[in-house]
């Protein structure tokens, strides 16, 4: 299928679920407030035509407002900000010209459209998007997408597409600038062409790669007149073109784009958790900690008798971490191994599964009955809501490591410790024990760079899906 054509079907999707949500929304909340009746009226017109038009003009505004740009579609969170951003604008406005013309609509009527309208129209983009992401996964609905730069750079960008297919992008071919073979010694499944600053030769490595998009990545050797001329001559030609800086693990919100003197200069924020938002975060943790505390308490009580019924000894597990600015606390957890457990890891050692500095046995001697079953749920974890409760660990944050864990930490992975360590974080919800050591510090410290309570609000989500699949917990 064709860049154009899943694209087209894609937002024709899009479009008949977005009017029969909003359509469901406004007759729904008809029905549920004036039933049957048709002597319901506001300022001498009958509810029904509102009923009718408000659908409408909802459906017209979530395209007005940009959610369905093919662009940010798939990925990201700019499509769920534009479809909740145009709903609130349309509902603002519509409460607007009802106090200014003294219309009295019916509040029960509002307050039942809007929520309901806005929670159907996510979860049909999400669930929307899973399937795309699946297409993509096997390879359709994808951009193809050739890349213009140097080898590194190319290289890099190339891992980190495959890495996320569900990105929609899939390299066809590159179209190098320098000769270094090292990173390309013909074990890629595309060819590579290579070139100086020809805009001509870019067009054909184009044509004959079938690319529909064309990513410019770092390493460029392009004048600002060559580039606006290859720009003109893909756009010619319906062909995309993007940018890739060398910008690595840094979230979008952080990224700014000024045009000054026509030159669209790039700022990149650096977010700081001080001030309010560590006190926002801080509250948050404690709020939330209390109440599952509260909640879980029956559960901790019956694991803490299951514990102490198959195997005696002490029901807590509490190991010295380190916590921020490299601070040490004792971090709780449920005991999920025999008691003589730290005694006998020196001869497992040569045994070890795990990656890097972390120590991990998929089939660990150590783990009692009941400790299997805790590791699988995460329930050992649990004891961990006192840490956050007093401080000492924050709900979401990267890995609590051991002191032996920093002293071998490189220089740039100390950037973990300028946060709290978490009780789940990015670490826990892309695959746990399955991720490599370098996989775990980059995704702990993407968090460190692009920290923000929404983020937090996000991986608490995601961890509860990742729970239940259990996928990694060993």
């Amino acid at each position: 299928m064709s860049s154009e054509n899943w694209r087209s079907n894609y937002a024709r999707r899009i479009g008949f679920v977005d009017a029969s949500v909003v359509v469901w929304a406004v007759v729904g909340a008809h029905l549920i407030r004036f039933g049957l009746d048709d002597n319901a009226h506001v300022a001498g017109a009958p509810y029904v035509i509102i009923t009718v038009l408000l659908p409408c003009v909802w459906w017209m505004m979530l395209g007005a407002w940009g959610s369905r740009e093919p662009r940010i579609l798939g990925s990201g969170s700019e499509e769920y900000k534009r479809v909740f951003a145009s709903a609130l604008w349309l509902f603002g406005a519509l409460a607007i010209v009802s106090y200014a013309f003294q219309m009295e609509l019916a509040r029960s009527y509002v307050g039942i459209a809007f929520p309901i309208g806005v929670l159907g129209l996510i979860t049909g983009r999400w669930i929307l998007r899973q399937h795309l992401g699946l297409e993509r996964i096997k390879g359709r609905s994808t951009a193809h997408v050739l890349l213009v730069g140097g080898s590194r750079a190319a290289a890099h960008l190339i891992e980190a597409l495959r890495r996320f297919p569900q990105s929609g992008y899939s390299p066809v071919g590159a179209y190098l600038q320098d000769t270094d073979n090292e990173l390309f010694d013909g074990t890629l499944d595309f060819p590579v062409y290579r070139g100086q600053q020809d805009t001509a030769d870019i067009l054909a490595a184009v044509r004959a790669s079938g690319a529909d998009t064309v990513a410019l990545t770092a390493g460029l050797h392009f004048s600002p007149v060559t580039m606006r001329q290859l720009g003109w001559e893909l756009a010619a030609s319906n062909i995309g073109l993007i940018v890739a800086p060398a910008l690595t693990d840094i979230a979008g919100p952080r990224i700014h784009t000024q045009p000054v003197a026509g030159l669209p200069l790039i700022h990149v924020t650096t977010p700081k958790l001080e001030g309010g938002k560590r006190v926002a975060k801080r509250a948050f943790d404690i709020t939330a900690s209390s109440l599952l505390l509260a909640v879980f308490s029956p559960v901790m009580l019956i694991i803490a008798i299951c514990i102490k019924t198959e195997n005696p000894g002490p029901v807590f597990f509490r190991q010295e971490r380190v916590g921020i600015l490299g601070a040490p606390f004792i971090m709780h957890k449920f005991r999920s191994m025999v008691v003589d457990a730290e005694q006998q890891l020196t001869v497992l050692q040569e045994k070890n599964e795990g990656s890097g500095l972390l120590f991990k046995l998929k089939v660990d001697p150590r783990v009692t009955k009941v400790g299997a079953t805790l590791r699988k749920f995460s329930l050992d974890e649990l004891p961990q809501l006192l840490n956050v409760f007093l401080g000492t660990m924050s709900l979401v944050g990267p890995r609590p490591p051991l002191a032996v864990e920093v002293d071998a930490y490189e220089e740039h992975v100390r950037r973990r410790l300028l946060v709290k360590p978490g009780l789940t974080g990015l670490w826990q919800v892309s695959g746990r024990s399955n991720l490599s050591w370098q996989d775990s510090v980059r995704l702990d410290l993407y968090y460190v760079e692009n920290w923000s309570l929404a983020g937090d609000l996000v991986i608490l989500f995601r961890t509860a899906k990742a729970v239940i699949k259990r996928d990694g917990a060993y």
